[in-house]
C-alpha cells in the first residue's frame, strides 16, 4: 500500500443522471459528478477545447512590450530572445526566436549554460550580447526576479522586456515592459500560464491574430505547458488539445524525428506522451550542457540534420538516467538513520547541478518531504528543491532569503544559491519550517479517487467514453477508480521482476492487471488475498485484440482495519514534546505489544527488512486488530530498548533482527515506554 489515505469521491445519483441526460456515459458521469460537475452544461464548459483566447492586450505592460518589439524590427535593431534550459524555456526561445525572424526581425537566441552561468539573467550573458551589438533583449520563461540585471542591462546601453510565469518577488525588475500573469496588479484572467504561453500572447500581441500564431506555434505551445506540468484548464486545454493534434501531424523535421526515434506512432501522441517520452528527451539538452542541440531541434529544417540532433537527444537522455541513478544512490547513503526527515537537505561536489532536480523530485515523492539537493563548487552551492504535500518553496525560501544568495521558482520547483557555511543553518531552520506544516497531517499521503466501481461497469466502451476528459493532465487528471473486494488469483512478474501481472476476480468476473514498479513483497501480497485496487481504467490491444485492463495505482487489503499513516504523535514522542492526550493515543497496551512481538517471532527470516507500511499492513492483516503506523513503530523502538531486537532504517526500509536466545524483558524499563508514561502523566 502506497498510500495512507485513500479518499474516495461519492458520486450523487442525481448528479451523474443529469450529466448522463447530458451525453455523457454513465462511467465518464460518475468520475465528474464525483469531481464536483454536476450539471451537464458546466462540465461541457470545463473540459471546452474550443473557447476562443482572451485579448493578450489584458496582460500587464503587454502593450509597451508590443510597442518596444515592434520599434525594433522597424529599425532592424538586434534583438536577442533570452531562454531557459528546460522544456518550457526552450519551446519559449524557439517560438518567439522564429516568429520574430519571420517577421523580418534580426533575432538571435541566448540560453545560459546551466553549467556555467545557471538559470536567469546574468553579467556574462548580458556583456556578450552587448559586445555583440543586441539593443533589445526579450526574456521567456525568466526575468521576473533580475532585478540587479535589469539595472546592468540599462547601464550597458541594452533595452529588456520581461516575458515569466514564475512568482514575483517584492520588487519588479526595472525593465521596458514586464509581462507575467503573476503580476499582483496584472487584469488577465487565468494566471496559470507557462513561460511558452506567455512568450506565445507576445507574439499574439504582435500579430493582432491568435488563431492564426495558434495555429503555426500550438505545439510548442503544448509541450511546454504539459512539460512544466501546468494545470490543464481554461485556455491551457485549447494549447495542448490543438498541440497534441498538432504535434500527430508536425511540419516540423525535428520533431517527427524524435517522435520517430522515441518509437511511439503519431497517432499515440497523448499529454502522458510528452510527460514520459519527449519531455526527458529535450530536457536531457540542458542538463547535460547541451541545450543548443534542442534548439536546433526545433529550428533546423533540414530532415537529415533533424535526425542526427533527435538520436544524440537519446543518447544524452540515457546518459542523463546513469547519472541520476548514481546520484540517487549516493543521497540515500546520506540519509540519517531513525525516523524519516521532516525535509530532505543534501549536499556533495560531485553531484551534476543539471540532474540533482530530478534526483529531488524522487527523493520528495519517496519520503514525502521537501528535498533540497546542493551542488556543492568551492564556498558555494547551486540547489534544486521539490515540494510535497503543498509545502510552498518559494514562499519558504523568501523567508530564508537572508541565509540565501539567490532564488527563485515556484510553490513546487525552486532553486537557490547559498554559502556553504550557511548550509546547516538553513537545514535546521527549513526542517523547522516544514515540522510545523506538517505537524496536523505528517506525511500522510493520500490518494484521491473519482469513484468506486463494480466489475460490469468496466467495459470497452465505458473505458472509450473516458476520452471526453481528455486531454488529461494537471488539474485535469487521469480518472482513478476504486474496485473493492477482488480475490488475487495469479500474480506474475515481468520486466525482469520489476513489475507484476495480475489476475483478479469478482464473482463471476475476471479482471487482468499491470502494477507497474512493484513486487508482491512491496506491495504486501499473496496469492489468495481480498484486496481493494486503485486503478486508471485502459484498453490493452494486443495481437488486434482489445481488452479491458486496469493500470494498477495502489492496492490494500479489503477485509483488515485501516492502517492510519499519520505519525504526528510518534514524532513529537522522539521530540521529547508529547502532549498527555497524544500519549494516551500512543501508548501500546499489552495485546498489541504481544500481536507485534508474535508476528516478529514466527518471521523465519533472522533478519527481517520490510517497509513499515507492508510490515504493519501483514500484522493488522495476520492479527485481524487495527494499529496505527505510529504504533507499530513505537512498539519497535519498545523492543528495541530493552534489547529484543536490532533496529535500522535504511532508505524506506526497516531492518530488524531479533536477538539470539532473548525472549523476555521487562517493557517497562524502555525509555520510550518510560517516556509515554511520564507525558501521559503530566
Amino acid at each position: 500500500m502506497k498510500y495512507g489515505i485513500w479518499k474516495c469521491a461519492q458520486p450523487q445519483a442525481q448528479d451523474v443522471n443529469e450529466l448522463v441526460r447530458g451525453g455523457f456515459s454513465p462511467l465518464t458521469a460518475m468520475v465528474l459528478a464525483g469531481r464536483g460537475m454536476g450539471d451537464a452544461d458546466q462540465a461541457k464548459r470545463f473540459l471546452s477545447c474550443t473557447r476562443s483566447l482572451p485579448d493578450p492586450m489584458l496582460l500587464n505592460d503587454m502593450d509597451k512590450a508590443v510597442r518596444r518589439v515592434r520599434q525594433a524590427l522597424e529599425g532592424h535593431e538586434k534583438i536577442a530572445v533570452f531562454g531557459d534550459y528546460d522544456v518550457d524555456g526552450i519551446t519559449a526561445t524557439c517560438l518567439l526566436t522564429d516568429f520574430l525572424r519571420k517577421a523580418g526581425g534580426n533575432c538571435i537566441h541566448y540560453i545560459p549554460g546551466r553549467l556555467e552561468e545557471g538559470y536567469g539573467l546574468n553579467p556574462i550573458a548580458l556583456r556578450q550580447l552587448a559586445d555583440e551589438k543586441v539593443s533589445l533583449i526579450i526574456t521567456v520563461d525568466c526575468g521576473i526576479t533580475a532585478v540587479e540585471e535589469a539595472l546592468l542591462c540599462r547601464e550597458l546601453g541594452m533595452d529588456l522586456v520581461i516575458t515569466d510565469h514564475h512568482e514575483c518577488k517584492e520588487s519588479l525588475p526595472q525593465a521596458v515592459a514586464v509581462v507575467d500573469p503573476h503580476r499582483p496588479d496584472d487584469g488577465y484572467p487565468h494566471q496559470n500560464l507557462s513561460g511558452v504561453a506567455v512568450a506565445f500572447k507576445l507574439a499574439c500581441a504582435l500579430r493582432g491574430d491568435s488563431n492564426a500564431v495558434l495555429e503555426e506555434y500550438a505545439d510548442m505551445v503544448c509541450l511546454g505547458t504539459v512539460a512544466d506540468v501546468i494545470p490543464l484548464v481554461d485556455e491551457n486545454r485549447v494549447f495542448v488539445s490543438k498541440g497534441l493534434y498538432s504535434l500527430s501531424h508536425t511540419h516540423r523535421p525535428g520533431l517527427a524525428a524524435l517522435i520517430s526515434e522515441c518509437g511511439c506512432g503519431k497517432e499515440e501522441i497523448t499529454a502522458s506522451t510528452i510527460g514520459f517520452m519527449l519531455a526527458p528527451r529535450i530536457n536531457a539538452a540542458g542538463r547535460m550542457g547541451q541545450v543548443d542541440l534542442a534548439v536546433d531541434l526545433f529550428l533546423t529544417q533540414d530532415p537529415e540534420r533533424a535526425r542526427q540532433d533527435a538520436g544524440q537527444l537519446c543518447d544524452l537522455n540515457r546518459q542523463r538516467q546513469q547519472i541520476e541513478s548514481d546520484i540517487y544512490r549516493q543521497a540515500i547513503a546520506m540519509l540519517p538513520e531513525g525516523a524519516p526527515p521532516e525535509a530532505i537537505v543534501l549536499a556533495d561536489e560531485s553531484w551534476h547541478q543539471g540532474v540533482v532536480g530530478i534526483v529531488a523530485s524522487r527523493l520528495s515523492e519517496e519520503f514525502a518531504c521537501p528535498a533540497f539537493l546542493i551542488c556543492l563548487d568551492g564556498d558555494h552551492g547551486k540547489a534544486s528543491s521539490r515540494s510535497h504535500g503543498g509545502f510552498n518553496l518559494f514562499a519558504s525560501l523568501r523567508s530564508l532569503s537572508p541565509l540565501l544568495e539567490s532564488y527563485g521558482g515556484h510553490e513546487l520547483a525552486a532553486g537557490f544559491t547559498i554559502s556553504r557555511e550557511n548550509i546547516p543553518e538553513f537545514r535546521r531552520r527549513i526542517c523547522a519550517m516544514a515540522a510545523e506544516f506538517y505537524a496536523d497531517d505528517t506525511h500522510v499521503s493520500a490518494l484521491d479517487l473519482d469513484c468506486a466501481i463494480t466489475p460490469e461497469m468496466l467495459t470497452i466502451p465505458e473505458i472509450e467514453g473516458l476520452q471526453a476528459l481528455e486531454p488529461c493532465g494537471s488539474g485535469c487528471p487521469k480518472p482513478v477508480l476504486m474496485m473493492e473486494g477482488l480475490t488475487i488469483d495469479r500474480i506474475q512478474c515481468v520486466g525482469g521482476g520489476r513489475h507484476m501481472r495480475l489476475r483478479l476476480r469478482r464473482g463471476r468476473y475476471s479482471l487482468n492487471a499491470i502494477y507497474f514498479s512493484a513486487d508482491p513483497v512491496s506491495a504486501g501480497i499473496a496469492q489468495g488475498d481480498v484486496v481493494d485496487v486503485a486503478f486508471h481504467p485502459q484498453i490493452n490491444e494486443f495481437r488486434g485484440e482489445r481488452s479491458v485492463q486496469m493500470n494498477v495505482v495502489d492496492i490494500r487489503p479489503s477485509c483488515a482495519a485501516p492502517c492510519p499513516m499519520d505519525i504526528a504523535r510518534y514524532r513529537a514522542l522522539r521530540a521529547g514534546l508529547l502532549t498527555p492526550d497524544q500519549a494516551a493515543v500512543l501508548l501500546p497496551d499489552r495485546g498489541t505489544l504481544g500481536n507485534v512481538w508474535r508476528y516478529l517471532a514466527a518471521c523465519p527470516e533472522k533478519e527481517l527488512r520490510e517497509s513499515p507500511l507492508c510490515l504493519c499492513r501483514k500484522i493488522v492483516r495476520r492479527t485481524g486488530t487495527e494499529m496505527s503506523l505510529e504504533t507499530l513503530l513505537t512498539c519497535l523502538d519498545i523492543f528495541r530498548d530493552v534489547g529484543l531486537l536490532e533496529l535500522k532504517r535504511v532508505h524506506l526500509t526497516l531492518s530488524i533482527r531479533l536477538t539470539p536466545g532473548t525472549q523476555k524483558a521487562d517493557l517497562n524499563q524502555s525509555q520510550t515506554m518510560q517516556a509515554l508514561l511520564r507525558a501521559k502523566e503530566s
